[in-house]
C-alpha cells in the first residue's frame, strides 16, 4: 500500500508499454505524464510485444539501449523493460508511479490475461511500485483509433486514481472508449468482465504451398452486466478496474482443505 494521495508534482513516473518505443500511444502517455511532472522516464520494448503477457526473457541476454534523455529501449518483453528500469536504470531513485500504455486497443474481459500492457503494470506492482495500465478502444469496423479521448481524460483519471491508497498487489486497469472526448458518459469503477472466447482462426497457404493458421482478434460478448469493464467501454464510458495479483480462490481453498484432511 502507498501513502495517498501521491504528490504527483514531485513524483518520478516510469512509462512502458507493449506496442513498442515508437508507438503512437506511448507518445500520448508521455504527454500526459509530462503535464503531471517533469521527471518522466521511458523504458519500452524495441518492437511490438502485444499479447506477450507476463513473459520474462531468461534464455538469452537482453540488450538495453539509450535512445534519448531518460529514454531507453529493451530488446525484450514489457516485463523485461519494467524489471530493468526499476532494478537497474532507476535503482538509486525508484519511480513513484508506473504508467503502462496507452495500448492500441482495449484490454477488457479476458484480454487482461494476454496483455503485455497489463503485464508491465503487474511487474511494477510485484516490485512494490503503484502502477496503472491504460488502453484506448477503437471502432472495430473502421479500425481507426482516435487518441484524443485518452489524451483529454488521462490526467484526470490518473490524479483521481492516486488520490486513494490501494492495497498491496493491486494495480489499476483503465480503458478509454471509442467516442469523442465530449461524448464520454463518465468514469466508472467496475469489475473485470468476461467474454466468450471466439478466436478467429484464418487458415491459408504460404507462397511455398504450406498451410499456416493465423489467430485473429474476434471475441464474442457474453457478459453484459452494467457493472463490468466490457459494458462500460462499449457504452461510451471510461472503465477503471482494480486487478488483484493474488489468484488464490479462497472458497475453493477451504473446500480442498477438507478433502485433504
Amino acid at each position: 500500500m502507498f501513502d495517498a494521495p501521491l504528490n504527483l508534482s514531485h513524483c518520478r513516473i516510469l512509462i512502458s508499454n507493449d506496442d513498442g518505443i515508437h508507438a503512437d500511444g506511448i507518445k500520448v502517455l508521455e504527454k500526459i505524464a509530462r503535464s503531471i511532472t517533469d521527471d518522466v522516464w521511458v523504458v519500452a520494448p524495441e518492437t511490438e510485444q502485444s499479447a506477450a503477457s507476463h513473459s520474462l526473457t531468461i534464455h538469452r541476454p537482453l540488450r538495453l539501449r539509450q535512445v534519448g534523455e531518460k529514454r531507453y529501449t529493451v530488446d525484450g518483453t514489457p516485463t523485461d523493460c519494467v524489471l530493468l528500469a526499476i532494478n537497474h536504470i532507476l535503482k538509486d531513485g525508484l519511480p513513484t508511479l508506473v504508467l503502462s500504455g496507452i495500448n492500441h486497443g482495449h484490454n477488457i474481459g479476458e484480454d487482461v490475461t494476454y496483455s503485455g500492457t497489463i503485464a508491465a503494470a503487474m511487474e511494477a506492482t510485484l516490485l512494490g511500485v503503484p502502477a496503472i495500465a491504460l488502453s484506448q478502444h477503437y471502432d472495430p469496423v473502421t479500425r481507426v483509433i482516435d487518441w484524443s479521448t485518452a489524451e483529454r481524460w488521462g490526467e484526470a483519471v490518473i490524479r483521481k486514481a492516486v488520490s486513494r491508497a490501494w492495497p498491496k498487489n493491486v494495480l489499476l486497469n483503465v480503458n478509454f472508449p471509442a467516442v469523442p472526448p465530449d461524448a464520454v458518459t463518465g468514469i466508472q469503477v467496475v469489475r473485470h468482465g468476461k467474454r466468450k472466447i471466439g478466436d478467429e482462426l484464418v487458415e491459408r497457404l504460404d507462397p511455398r504451398g504450406r498451410p499456416y493458421i493465423w489467430i485473429g482478434t474476434a471475441r464474442g460478448e457474453a457478459e453484459v452486466a452494467s457493472d463490468t469493464d466490457i459494458h462500460v467501454v462499449f457504452h461510451g464510458g471510461i472503465a477503471v478496474t482494480p486487478l488483484f495479483l493474488d489468484l488464490t480462490h479462497v472458497p475453493t481453498l477451504e473446500t480442498l482443505k477438507q478433502a485433504f484432511m
